[in-house]
């Protein structure tokens, strides 16, 4: 059984089991300024990612973890410090101009927020005619006219005399954001990286825009990528999930087992911080400790400072990943089969509860705000004014 084929549009023919998009062993690192400074931001380690046509890989992780980085390293908005990136499995990095114009023909980015990405003092008609001119020649009349109306007719911007000739200002949230997803479009990309395409949006309009993504992935075979920080979309939305954690992908699967059986500590921590009324017991228990410094990263597994499972071995060697599944890795040494591995269990057990709250002081410190109000009210001096 040979695998299917897509037509890429240029002559060429690609298998729908070969990546659109692949990233390869890619890092970017930010250099410290200074007199003199040698270091560096590890933003992004040794990244590996494949996009394939119509389906949806989500990367997830807490701010500063990386994904955003990512995105602009995969739209070539900067340049990697290592690795490679290859479209249709040859080598993609853009060297001019040109090669530059060809990449994005290809790989359209949808970024966070729609009113910071829409020039303010444009219309809707002229954002949209200058990505159709840049991508698909310099089409005039009722050509371009026609090409107009089918690219906000393919976002739901119905009628789309109503939009064509507003102002950003005069669009809701959701409209900008479907205009700046109509704009990518008027490319015919083969891939979209959504970074948090719905993060600066009401919570009442998220769900159309990723039915409106996913609609788009089913029709026109778009690989996608999206980044969120918000894990339960990403079960919703993505074929597949990938967890970071300080620059490192720390667990990848498929959404529904990552979401639902999470492997890596850290996983089990995203997955348990979303609020349940069921279990209000469990908000009480969560991640002790910040973030690691992504200057100077902890050795070894970037999550050891706050995992309560850690051992020497954590602390001293990078965990590589790991199988743990059909189609599932994790980066954690507990899944390996060294001596003096940890040994793993569920994250909030393991954190127990939190001190209790002692009363008394609660009860001290409410009298004091009440005789500080007490005093602003009657203009008698406090404590503070005494002084």
């Amino acid at each position: 059984m040979t695998a299917p084929t897509h037509d890429r549009g240029d002559g060429a023919v690609a298998s729908a089991e070969t990546p659109v998009l692949q990233a390869v062993r890619m890092r970017k690192h930010f250099p410290v300024r200074g007199f003199r400074s040698k270091k560096v931001v590890h933003a992004v380690d040794d990244v590996d990612l494949e996009l394939y046509r119509g389906r949806v890989v989500a990367l997830v992780g807490e701010s500063g973890s990386g994904k955003s980085t990512i995105a602009r390293l995969l739209a070539q908005l900067m340049h990697v410090t290592d690795g490679q990136i290859l479209l249709h499995g040859e080598d993609a990095t853009t060297k001019s101009r040109a090669g530059f114009r060809r990449y994005v023909s290809k790989v359209q980015m949808i970024f966070q927020d729609p009113f910071a990405s829409l020039n303010p003092v444009h219309t809707v008609r002229y954002t949209l005619t200058r990505s159709v001119k840049i991508h698909r020649g310099r089409l005039r009349g009722d050509e371009l006219e026609k090409a107009l109306d089918e690219l906000l007719d393919r976002v739901n911007l119905r009628p789309t005399a109503r939009y064509i000739d507003k102002f950003p200002h005069e669009l809701s949230g959701g409209q900008r954001q479907r205009v700046a997803i109509a704009r990518a479009l008027a490319a015919n990309p083969e891939v979209l990286l959504a970074d948090e395409p719905i993060s600066m949006l009401d919570v009442s309009i998220r769900l159309g825009i990723l039915n409106l993504l996913r609609d788009l992935r089913d029709r026109l075979q778009i690989a996608i990528l999206y980044i969120t920080h918000d894990i339960a979309s990403a079960r919703y939305f993505a074929d597949r999930t990938m967890v970071m954690y300080a620059g490192r992908v720390v667990e990848s699967g498929d959404s529904e087992s990552v979401t639902q059986d999470p492997k890596h500590p850290y996983t089990q921590l995203l997955v348990r911080s979303a609020p349940d009324p069921d279990d209000l017991d469990a908000r009480a228990r969560g991640a002790r400790g910040e973030a690691p410094s992504l200057v100077t990263p902890p050795d070894g597994c970037r999550f050891n400072p706050r995992c309560p499972f850690a051992t020497e071995m954590c602390r001293v060697e990078l965990p590589p990943l790991f199988d743990v599944g059909v189609g599932r890795k994790a980066a954690c040494w507990g899944y390996s089969e060294r001596p003096g591995r940890p040994r793993l269990g569920s994250v909030l057990d393991a954190y127990g509860q939190r001190p209790p709250i002692d009363v008394n002081v609660v009860v001290r410190a409410d009298a004091d705000l009440a005789a500080a109000a007490d005093a602003a009210a009657t203009g008698t001096p406090g404590q503070e004014d005494l002084r």
